[in-house]
């Protein structure tokens, strides 16, 4: 930890809950939010009782649904259906080059394959997905959520910084970010700091590419053995619903924007949480390789993808 003194239980709950509280507020941007939370977990001022790691998992899915309320039906299927190709494109060149450097760099299968994973379909939720359905140890997911991690909070900052350098349109980058930042966090982060419409392009494409979760596990289940379960994100679900129900019930619009709104504000706190679990130690802890592995296969995944984008649109 980097703080040289200690705060009481008491004076760290109610920092950890101001500071979250602020993270609501409209001139907190995502990228202040991830520092806010990486600074109180390495001083050590985090409520030591309080399970974040849930708290996180749960407040991501009410933000995603709540997004869902802003973005059209007909744009949703536009979108998805044009990008298609470059989806599943990506999310097979991911995995085959995933396990390449898996074997060239002679990592442990099962935290290489997660890796992969999670860099091919949605970060933290498509590993744990795909953890329970291969068997993987808790110490393999754990690696794997914290190599992603790191690179999420790295794409949030300079991800918007090479869109505004290349002039890419908004349409572009949300696609761009869509494909090439693991987490759907991050992607909906670095998308809200460009843009309106890149935001509503880079969600509807981050998700319509997390369903690919579930051919994924299924297939990983297969091929480590077939007796582990899949354990599929039932905010996808809820998002599609929520797409859905704008388009059935337009005379809502108001209600609609109010919770898409809602929605954007909170992920902005899930971005402060997620900072709250990246600590120096987590880092130094699981070693080089397969961070390595992982910032790898995350620049030929983000270059490769950039060139497609900019080469097609």
């Amino acid at each position: 930890m980097i703080g040289s003194f200690s705060l009481q239980e008491n004076h760290r709950k109610v920092l950890f809950t101001l500071l979250a509280a602020a993270c609501l507020l409209p001139g907190v941007s995502s990228p202040l939010a991830l520092i806010l939370g990486f600074i109180l977990a390495n001083l050590g001022w985090l409520p030591s009782n309080w399970e974040i790691g849930k708290i996180t998992k749960k407040l991501l899915a009410f933000s995603i649904v709540g997004l869902g309320f802003g973005i059209p039906l007909q744009q949703a299927i536009d979108i998805s259906t044009h990008n298609l190709p470059l989806i599943l494109g990506s999310i097979i060149m991911t995995l085959v080059i995933g396990t390449l450097l898996t074997k060239l760099m002679r990592l442990e299968q099962r935290t290489g394959h997660l890796i992969a994973c999670g860099t091919a379909i949605c970060g933290g939720s498509a590993i744990a997905a795909v953890a329970p359905a291969i068997n993987a140890k808790s110490e393999q997911t754990a690696i794997a959520l914290a190599c992603v991690f790191i690179l999420n909070s790295i794409a949030l900052f300079i991800f918007p910084v090479i869109g505004h350098l290349l002039a890419m349109s908004q349409h572009d980058f949300g696609v761009w970010s869509a494909i090439a930042i693991h987490d759907t966090s991050s992607v909906v982060g670095a998308a809200s700091a460009y843009g309106e419409d890149a935001l509503k392009t880079a969600t509807t494409i981050k998700l319509a590419r997390a369903l690919w979760i579930i051919p994924v596990a299924a297939l990983s289940a297969v091929v480590f053995g077939g007796k582990g379960r899949m354990v599929i994100p039932a905010f996808i679900l809820y998002y599609c619903l929520a797409i859905a129900i704008t388009s059935l019930l337009p005379q809502g619009q108001v209600l609609y924007q109010l919770l898409f709104m809602a929605g954007k504000r909170a992920l902005v706190v899930c971005l402060f949480l997620i900072g709250c679990g990246i600590t120096l130690k987590k880092l130094r802890t699981h070693g080089r390789a397969p961070l390595l592995m992982a910032t790898l296969l995350w620049l030929a995944i983000g270059s490769g993808s950039l060139v497609c984008v900019l080469w097609l649109h």
